[in-house]
């Protein structure tokens, strides 16, 4: 058995490609348009698993756009993405500069929490141990879910 891919359903296409690839990084390794079945499959994977995701389809992020409108609701219901980061703190600005809510900061210089334009749940982890705490970080109250 091995991991291919975790799957969420967008409510507009072009918004969460923002987020996902130019707010948080990742790279779409593949496209397919459905159009019998009105729906566009996008699949990113994080920068140090592009190469590997080409070749093997796997791990990646499939962003489900259907075509007809549809609401969706509870993006939380299903748990969270996560993404091993080399420098929390460095990720959390960027993401903060282009506008995005820290929903739970990095405090202990180890683990954040941020929403997709869906409110799917992103955890953000450190790479190797924990960096010191550090403002802004260590005193930064959550805001809304995670």
């Amino acid at each position: 058995m091995e991991y291919l891919h975790t799957m969420v359903r967008v409510a507009n296409l072009e918004e969460s490609l923002k987020f996902y690839c130019e707010k948080l990084g990742l790279q779409e390794v593949s496209r397919m348009d459905n159009d019998k079945g009105r729906f566009t499959l996008v699949f990113l994977a994080a920068p140090g698993d592009a190469e590997s995701a080409r070749e093997n389809k796997a791990p990646l992020l499939e962003l489900t756009y259907n075509w007809d409108p549809e609401s969706y609701s509870g993006g939380r219901n299903f748990g969270h993405l996560a993404y091993r980061v080399d420098n929390i703190y460095a990720i959390c600005q960027r993401l903060m500069d282009e506008g995005v809510t820290i929903n739970r900061p990095p405090r202990d210089g180890h683990m954040a929490f941020v929403r997709s334009p869906d409110g799917i749940s992103i955890e953000l982890l450190q790479k190797g141990e924990s960096l010191e705490p550090q403002e802004p970080w260590a005193s930064m109250e959550n805001t809304g879910e995670w």
